[in-house]
């Protein structure tokens, strides 16, 4: 996302930021399989860590997204509660959607090995969601 808004010359307008769900991988960098993808895309994560998502952050975000519905029960359980229903799943701005958690969700390549379906699927998201605020 950040890449994308800043190719749109935009990047003046957000604050990105990408926080892990759990605990697991806290201080780690980012996985050689997503590594190499985003540098074949040109896009560098040099010195990216897992950082956890904390509950006081709620206030800090207009938008707060999730891959997948484990994501999403994750982040509400963090905040406890969505009252101004940030909250959202990534997929769910694809294809002109307008969000919220009613989507498919993002397999995760740690698991699956397919990094490429998942960089489509993030691709397709971050744009919707790009879209949906202009």
């Amino acid at each position: 996302m950040r890449d994308m808004v800043m190719k749109a010359g935009r990047a003046n307008e957000f604050k990105i930021a990408s926080c892990a769900t759990s605990d697991e991988e806290l201080g780690n960098p980012v996985h050689p399989g997503t590594k190499r993808l985003l540098a074949a895309h040109g896009i560098d994560c040099v010195g990216k860590t897992a950082r956890q998502l904390k509950r006081d952050e709620y206030k800090n975000w207009d938008y707060i997204i999730g891959m997948d519905d484990q994501n999403i029960s994750a982040i509400n359980r963090i905040f406890k509660r969505d009252p101004e229903a940030k909250v959202h799943k990534l997929l769910a701005f694809a294809n002109g959607g307008t969000g919220g958690t009613n989507a498919r969700d993002i397999a995760d390549p740690w698991y699956t090995g397919d990094f490429e379906t998942t960089w489509k699927d993030i691709q397709a998201g971050c744009e919707g969601l790009l879209a949906a605020l202009k």
